[in-house]
Formats: structure tokens, C-alpha cells, sequence
């Protein structure tokens, strides 16, 4: 583990917006706000090219799978981008990589798609959004999907949130879990964020 630790968000073409900058603005704010600095956030390509997310928002990756430092925490989010991703090999098993390196694994949205087909997912407890919760059965068949949390915890150093807003709560899960309740609390006060049971737990 790196000091701080490294957070890398992987990018990609037809990228869900808020999987992706919501995670991003939770790690940032922490670091932002704590004493010694926690994080260093960055965004990942596939390539060091930019990416087109949905709504035709340009991203330009700060590095590539190739050239990316080693990241602590790894996140994939999801979007309509991940389906065709599933047939990228050069893709996946750099995930299958990455999980066997990094501290903690997370996925949002339909990001599990792509964990699940890179076997990371089998004989685990996970979600996803939920209009792909038959196609993550049909990916990793031996995953019990679970339909009625905001995130799960799928092994030791992976975890799995619901559709969009999700990885929000689950990244405030994380900071509090990694740096503690006086961080998390002074994260939700920055964000004036309202929804999560994280929040709930705060009040």
C-alpha cells in the first residue's frame, strides 16, 4: 500500500458519468480534507486517448492500463460501454491482474459485468444494476446476486454497488472504513450529500 493511496477509475468509451465522478469527487474530497493527504485519485484508459462517456461528455485519461501507476484501490464503473468491453481480452485480464495487486477491487453499476467475466465473481455474493441482474447470472452462474443492497461485499478485497448513485455510498463506505468516521463525516458536510445509509450513520 502506497501513502497515500493510489485510486484509480477506470475510463472508457459510453462510461455511465456519475459511476465514474462520483467515486472520483468521494476519494477526492477525503483527500482534500484530511491531514496527511489519504489519496491520490486518478483516471485510466484503456489507451491514453480520450474516451466519449454517455451524453458525449470527453474524458481525457490521466494514464493508460499500461502506463498507469500500481493502483491501491481500483475502481470499474459501468455504462453501456461495458458490454462490448466484455469481448476486450487485453481488458480483462488486466482486471484479473489487477485484483490479485491492488488492496480493494470495487465496481459500479454494471462494472460487475466486467469483473464477473474475468472469473473474479465466482461462488461470491455481488450486485449491479439492477436491469443487468440476469445478465450478471448469466456471466458468473455460481454468484448469488443480490438485488436489495446498495453494495456488497463479494470477497476479501472485492466489492460490488448497485446502479449509478451507488458507488457513491459505497466510496463513503471506503473512506470510513480506511481513514475513519471524522473523515466520512467531513466528506458528507463537503458534499452536502442526503441519500446513503453512510449518511444515516453519520446523523
Amino acid at each position: 500500500m502506497t501513502n497515500p493511496r493510489n485510486v484509480a477509475i477506470l475510463v472508457f468509451d459510453d462510461v455511465e458519468i456519475l459511476d465514474f465522478a462520483g467515486p472520483y469527487e468521494v476519494f477526492n474530497v477525503a483527500s482534500d480534507t484530511a491531514n496527511p493527504t489519504a489519496f491520490y485519485v486518478y483516471n485510466v484508459g484503456i489507451t491514453g486517448l480520450p474516451i466519449i462517456g454517455r451524453g458525449r461528455l470527453t474524458v481525457a485519461p490521466r494514464y493508460s492500463i499500461e502506463d498507469c501507476p500500481q493502483a491501491d484501490i481500483l475502481i470499474i464503473p459501468g455504462g453501456y460501454g461495458t458490454r462490448p468491453l466484455l469481448k476486450h481480452k487485453v481488458l480483462i485480464e488486466w482486471i484479473k491482474d489487477q485484483a490479485g495487486k491492488v488492496e480493494w477491487l470495487l465496481s459500479v453499476c454494471t462494472g460487475a459485468l466486467l469483473l464477473a467475466k474475468a472469473d473474479l465473481l465466482k461462488n461470491c455474493r455481488a450486485t449491479t444494476h439492477h436491469t443487468a441482474f440476469d445478465q450478471l447470472k448469466e456471466l458468473s452462474p455460481t454468484t448469488e446476486v443480490i438485488t436489495d443492497q446498495r453494495f456488497v461485499q463479494a470477497s476479501n478485497r472485492i466489492m460490488t454497488s448497485g446502479g449509478i448513485s451507488a458507488g457513491i455510498d459505497l466510496s463513503l463506505y471506503m473512506v470510513e472504513k480506511l481513514i475513519g468516521h471524522e473523515s466520512l463525516t467531513r466528506v458528507v458536510s463537503e458534499m452536502e450529500y442526503l441519500g446513503s445509509e453512510q449518511v444515516r450513520k453519520v446523523k
